[in-house]
């Protein structure tokens, strides 16, 4: 194992659907050291065993109740400590949004984050969750100050992070009220590091289907890596994949060093 990690997040959009388009091809030439994936939709007795055990990454799954829903997974080939599924709150955990790994030298999380379009019930929840996750990080700082946190996030932070900002002003993923939520993420120390080592650029990290948006690259960036004000400075590299393709997301990731 290298002094460096490489950490990808994706949204898969259904993993059953990703491994027909050729996931564990991918994932065996990227070869990156953890992959957190979201919206796996499935569950265990649903995979085939080379999807459960591929070569090379031990995995680790938290499962929705409600079939083909939610659902989140990490991949990796560094042998955690420690693994939690649980928010402590039921109306969070059957939704299967929230996996947690401790490692020897970092903490990582890896969510899936609520979409709150449906209506202002939902949006609530996402809100809801969005609270309960910032003290369960907060909380998880105080025992290990190295901490990173991935997923798809559901919403765009700032107007350079969306094609159409304008048009999208009183749409959920852009409401000032979610966009407050990141800007306390960031208050509280956490950074943003893709948009910290590449403060002008402009990319994007999801596309509706629909309307064939990705063609015209009409997107949002809604995935991201944040880091621990105390790990942020180990992190050499932040990108987003936008070449690769099997999702309505594609992959975002980040290098950064260990620390023994």
């Amino acid at each position: 194992m290298s002094q460096t990690v490489e950490l990808l997040s994706w949204n898969v959009n259904g993993i059953r659907a990703a491994h027909r388009k050729g996931f564990l091809d991918w994932l065996a030439q990227a070869g990156p050291d953890i992959l957190c994936v979201q919206e796996t939709k499935a569950r265990p007795e649903q995979l085939a065993e080379k999807l459960l055990h591929p070569d090379g990454y031990s995995t680790h799954w938290h499962w929705a109740e409600k079939k083909g829903y939610s659902g989140v997974a990490v991949f990796t080939r560094i042998e955690p400590r420690r693994v939690e599924t649980s928010m402590g709150a039921e109306r969070f955990d059957s939704e299967g949004r929230f996996i947690r790994l401790d490692f020897d030298e970092f903490i990582l999380f890896n969510v899936y984050f609520p979409n709150g379009t449906k209506d202002e019930e939902r949006l609530q929840y996402k809100l809801d969750f969005y609270d309960e996750f910032l003290e369960l990080i907060e909380e998880a700082r105080i025992e290990n100050k190295r901490l990173v946190f991935c997923g798809d996030v559901n919403t765009a932070h700032r107007e350079i992070d969306l094609a159409r900002p304008k048009q999208n002003e009183k749409t959920s993923g852009f409401l000032p009220i979610e966009r407050a939520w990141i800007d306390k993420v960031i208050d509280r120390g956490y950074v943003d590091s893709f948009r910290r080592l590449n403060p002008d650029e402009v990319r994007y990290s999801w596309w509706d289907l629909k309307s064939r948006a990705r063609d015209r690259n009409v997107g949002w960036r809604i995935d991201y890596v944040f880091a621990g004000p105390e790990m942020i400075d180990d992190v050499s590299a932040a990108f987003i994949l936008t070449d690769v393709m099997g999702s309505d997301h594609c992959p975002v990731g980040i290098r950064f060093a260990r620390r023994s």
